[in-house]
């Protein structure tokens, strides 16, 4: 299955989703539920514009020898420093006739093969959004990373319970979901998180804890100090509020910071392996990929997320050829330039 069959399928199955040779988010603006970002979705577009300020610096004489993508997180090893995001609500956002339990499964199996690793996802439900997402991808494989929402502590507690004798590989909190209009008005609503409040989670497990929603120093220096183990740069792909830089913009400030404090990580906008190449050189030690990596699953399954994870590899390749890069750790600063 090639590329353009996944799209061509993603493009019939989804009813909400425009399927965009290039998503950038004009098309779907303000259309939530729907992929778009927020209000005027200038958070979303931003996300990818702003890669197009950041160009390579191309430096070919060095030793000849072969390209190595390979990745260590938390003692596993993966083929490419990317992670399936965490999704959730598939049909209420993409318009895709597939289950989360689905959605998830071929996720984890996708990621298998690829020998990447994914997020789940959460939400409203516990049982549909929570519960079976994280058993879809734990019946796969022992890796997944399982996320919540910043519930209020009963939330919390709830999920932390349904959880602690499963076999994951993180617990990662999606902090920036403090600001979904429909969460805040659930049963058990989602809310703003305290130092404490992290460091109640971090304690209560015995795992890697990831807090996803980092947009500036200042927010790295409390996550730090809540115990975390990795940080996610994200801005939740401009669904959760209007008129925010692009987290490319402020990942070099923030992994300056946390240099040797927590691995950082970075979403947003992130559509190819030139992106990938871009946010290694200033810092991030990984990437999450979501939009795009759903339409691989829905179009393609788990063999969708291979073909994506590929076309990846391949053009991060190309460019680690490029600028005379062997290895990431050969990927820096002076790798790029950025444009004023």
């Amino acid at each position: 299955m090639d590329l353009k069959e996944i799209r061509e399928n993603a493009k019939k199955a989804c009813s909400k989703c425009y399927v965009c040779e290039c998503c950038n988010g004009r098309a779907c603006k303000g259309q939530i539920p729907g992929m778009g970002g927020k209000d005027s979705g200038e958070s979303f577009m931003r996300n990818v514009e702003a890669f197009k300020k950041i160009k390579i610096n191309m430096g070919v004489i060095c030793e000849n020898g072969p390209i190595d993508t390979d990745f260590k997180w938390f003692g596993h090893d993966m083929s490419m420093p990317i992670f399936i995001a965490p999704l959730a609500g598939i049909k209420n956002n993409y318009g895709a006739d597939m289950s989360e339990y689905t959605y998830n499964l071929e996720a984890a199996k996708g990621a298998k093969l690829a020998k990447i690793m994914a997020f789940c996802g959460d939400g409203k439900d516990v049982d549909t959004l929570f519960v079976e997402p994280f058993k879809a991808m734990t019946s796969v494989d022992d890796r997944a990373i399982i996320t919540m929402k910043p519930w209020t502590k009963e939330g919390v507690d709830l999920r932390l319970e349904l959880i602690k004798d499963q076999s994951y590989a993180c617990l990662a909190m999606d902090i920036d979901s403090a600001g979904l209009p429909l969460l805040r008005n659930s049963e058990i609503p989602v809310e703003n998180k305290s130092v404490d409040s992290l460091r109640y989670i971090k304690e209560k497990i015995n795992k890697p804890f990831i807090i996803k929603g980092i947009m500036n120093v200042e927010q790295a220096a409390k996550a730090v100090e809540a115990g975390c183990d990795a940080i996610v740069v994200s801005n939740h792909g401009g669904r959760v509020c209007d008129e925010t830089l692009a987290t490319i913009e402020v990942l070099p400030d923030i992994a300056k910071a946390c240099q040797g404090k927590v691995k950082v990580l970075v979403d947003g906008g992130i559509r190819s392996g030139y992106d990938i190449f871009k946010c290694l050189a200033l810092g991030a030690d990984a990437v999450l990929i979501g939009r795009p990596m759903g339409l691989a699953i829905i179009g393609g399954k788990a063999e969708g997320v291979k073909a994506y994870v590929d076309k990846l590899r391949d053009e991060l390749k190309s460019v680690m050829v490029m600028t005379g890069c062997h290895c990431l750790d050969d990927i820096t600063a002076d790798k790029v330039i950025i444009l004023k």
